[in-house]
């Protein structure tokens, strides 16, 4: 052992950051181990071409939870955040939809096809907001964990308090959103198709799944609990990129005394005793730490980091079958100029080109690019959200040029047997930058580079094992309690000393820093004698 520690953190994404942040502060010797070059994980801003950045993987912010924001001091550090003029914008063959820009403009777009989805869209609001709250005041605690003894029984109790105290109707509302499916929910409210589009693309977004998918609904529910300067629901743009929030949050951690080595990939957890007693990197380095937190997801923890004889059959057995492949293909592109599509034609900036442009006019074009994907591999026609964060952030390209980034679904997350994403990359590209130009005919020639990321690229660079975006699928078996596996709920894994601090832990995917902070919270109660006592 060339070094100790108390604690050591595998992988430095934001909830890992976040989680060394909060050990150090209470007084641990920290250690941040990550094996690219650039701290972050899938929350960072690179050049994929001369003058032009953008965020690499994760491109949007709304989740991040506002006790993380104030207690590692990010607005104070100079970070700043851009909400969307307009929420949405989704163009179809009958024109176009706008979301956003407060609930009665909405509803006027609405009324244009709809009169009763447009008297129906205050009350749908009010019952997903009612639900969005529960999930906030969830997020940050740590799930009854199954055979957990009196701290689970508390835990039970105290979280079981809030659903127990909500209405009837919102307890129907909730039951609703965990098991049906995105399309079988939005029938309960709208008639309109465009309309049902622009509420069921949340339901996909890192979904490799159909809006027909029992339990899609309450993928569209993980995408609004978020909030933006405060405004419920709202979503927005960091400036500089995914990555500014990543950058500040690491200053945090050195300040507080976390030691960061980048360039240092974790080959082996290594136990003694059924304890975690540190790591061996790829280098062959082998550091000593009592408390090991992975950021990493629990696909690529237990499946390539841990001996098999470290963990019990029937975790082993279980966390084989867990879940993970997001069906995600990943695209920045610069441009030229901006998108001028069809229905709305101007290459000026207007209102639309700083939403989330989103392709993927009904949900039958959703279902069906799904199932396009089960049998082809990837989708003869995608879904594609479009964000153009040049339009708000002049530090992203050069002056009257642009960048876009493409958050493309369906794309097989291991192809077929004889092919691979290295030979089908390209083109599946070429078909997301087709499928767009579908909608703005000078898209394709305005592209002037191009950065992919397929789901195997995905993998490879981030070590999301399957493109996951998510560490694992957000299916209601791998959810709160369950998430990665029953039992193991509550940020503590298999082996003493062994904690996770990643999306695939409570409560999920999208950049929230709660897994990170939760996991902290943990690991400092199994340091202290009330924390051994009530374990």
């Amino acid at each position: 052992m060339t070094a100790r520690y108390d604690a050591l953190i595998i992988g430095g994404g934001h909830n890992g950051l976040v989680c060394a942040f909060y050990l150090a502060r209470a007084g641990m010797k920290v250690r941040v181990l990550e094996r690219r070059h650039v701290v972050g994980g899938a929350a960072v801003t690179e050049e994929f071409a001369p003058g032009f950045r953008n965020s690499t993987a994760s491109y949007t912010v709304s989740l991040l939870r506002p006790k993380v924001i104030a207690d590692m001091k990010l607005h104070q550090r100079g970070w700043r955040v851009v909400e969307r003029e307009i929420s949405n914008f989704l163009p179809h063959d009958g024109g176009y939809l706008k979301l956003g820009g407060g609930t009665g403009r909405t509803a006027a777009e609405f009324a244009r096809f709809s009169r009763k989805d447009a008297e129906a869209l205050p009350f749908y609001e009010t019952a997903l907001e009612r639900v969005a709250q529960v999930l906030r005041d969830m997020a940050l605690k740590t799930p009854p964990n199954a055979g957990g003894g009196l701290r689970a029984l508390l835990a039970a109790a105290s979280q079981g308090r809030k659903l127990a105290g909500m209405s009837l109707e919102a307890q129907r509302d909730t039951m609703d959103l965990f098991v049906k499916s995105a399309r079988g929910f939005l029938d309960g409210w709208f008639e309109n198709e465009y309309v049902k589009a622009a509420f069921g693309f949340d339901a996909v977004v890192g979904n490799y799944a159909s809006p027909d998918t029992p339990g899609s609904a309450y993928v569209l529910l993980h995408h609004v609990f978020g909030e933006v300067n405060g405004k419920k629901g709202a979503w927005g743009h960091s400036i500089g990129g995914m990555g500014a929030i990543t950058r500040l949050m690491a200053e945090a951690c050195v300040e507080a005394g976390v030691e960061i080595s980048l360039e240092a990939p974790v080959a082996k957890l290594l136990v003694d005793g059924g304890k975690a007693a540190g790591v061996r990197l790829e280098s062959g380095e082998e550091i000593a730490a009592k408390v090991v937190a992975a950021n990493v997801g629990p696909a690529l923890l237990y499946r390539q980091l841990i001996d098999r004889s470290d963990l019990g059959a029937d975790f082993a057995r279980r966390i084989d079958n867990f879940k993970a492949g997001s069906g995600t293909f990943r695209m920045n592109v610069a441009l030229s100029e901006l998108p001028d599509f069809t229905v709305l034609p101007g290459k000026v900036k207007a209102e639309h080109h700083t939403a989330g442009i989103m392709i993927c006019p009904t949900l039958d074009y959703m279902d069906r690019a799904y199932t396009s994907a089960r049998a082809n591999g990837w989708s003869e026609e995608p879904i594609v959200e479009i964000t153009i964060p040049s339009t708000v952030d002049d530090t992203l390209a050069p002056s009257g040029q642009h960048v876009a980034a493409l958050f493309c679904q369906q794309f097989a997350p291991v192809l077929p047997e004889g092919r691979s994403w290295d030979d089908e990359r390209e083109a599946a590209a070429d078909r997301i930058i087709d499928t767009v130009t579908r909608h703005a005919p000078n898209f394709k020639s305005s592209v002037i580079a191009r950065q992919i990321h397929s789901p195997l690229d995905l993998e490879r660079k981030f070590g999301l094992i399957g493109g996951d975006i998510m560490h694992g699928h957000m299916s209601l078996d791998q959810l709160w309690a369950a998430r990665p596996v029953l039992g193991h709920g509550d940020y503590r894994g298999p082996i003493s000393g062994l904690y996770m601090c990643g999306a695939g832990t409570h409560p999920g995917g999208g950049v929230t820093g709660a897994p990170g902070h939760n996991a902290a919270r943990e690991i400092l109660r199994d340091r202290s004698g009330f924390g051994r006592l009530f374990g």
